[in-house]
C-alpha cells in the first residue's frame, strides 16, 4: 500500500460536502477516500489536458477525449505499431493530437497504464483459472 502524507484538515462548502457525502454513501467509502480519488483524477486531467476518467470506482481508467479508447488501448496499439506515430495515424482513426495525449499521459503514469496492458494480455489459461465457471467458445474469424 502506498504511504500517505501527513493529515490536514479542510472545510468544504455545504453543497460540496453534501455531494461528497452522497458519493461516499453510494460507493461505501470514506469521505476522505472520495475526495482523494477526485483530487487525483482532477490533477491528472490538468497535467495532461485531453484526458478524462471513466469506469466504476474499482476500475477507473484514463481515456482520451474525442476517442472511444482508454489510454492503455492507445499505448498498446502504439507499441504494437513499434512506436511509429505516422503508421498509427495512417492505419487507425487516431489523430496525432490524440496519440500525443496518450503518450504524454503514459510518460507521466507508466505503472498505471502498464498494469492495464498486462491485465489485457493475460493468457487464455490464466483467464480460465481465474474464471473456471466461464465457457470458452471457439470463434472462426476466416
Amino acid at each position: 500500500m502506498a504511504s500517505k502524507s501527513a493529515p490536514f484538515s479542510m472545510r468544504l462548502s455545504k453543497e460540496t460536502d453534501r455531494i461528497i457525502t452522497a458519493e461516499a454513501q453510494r460507493t461505501k467509502r470514506s469521505k476522505g477516500s472520495v475526495v482523494e480519488s477526485l483530487a487525483e483524477e482532477a490533477l491528472k486531467a490538468r497535467l495532461v489536458p485531453g484526458v478524462a476518467f471513466r469506469g466504476d470506482d474499482y476500475n477507473r481508467r484514463a481515456w482520451v477525449i474525442g476517442t472511444s479508447l482508454d489510454v492503455w488501448q492507445i499505448i498498446e496499439a502504439y507499441e504494437d505499431f513499434e512506436r511509429d506515430v505516422d503508421r498509427v495515424v495512417a492505419e487507425t482513426d487516431l489523430a496525432k493530437r490524440e496519440l500525443r495525449t496518450a503518450v504524454s499521459y503514459y510518460a507521466r503514469f507508466p505503472e498505471e497504464i502498464d498494469a492495464f496492458i498486462e491485465l489485457n494480455r493475460r493468457s487464455l489459461a490464466d483467464l480460465q483459472a481465474e474464471h473456471p465457471h466461464a465457457d470458452v467458445i471457439a470463434v472462426n474469424l476466416d
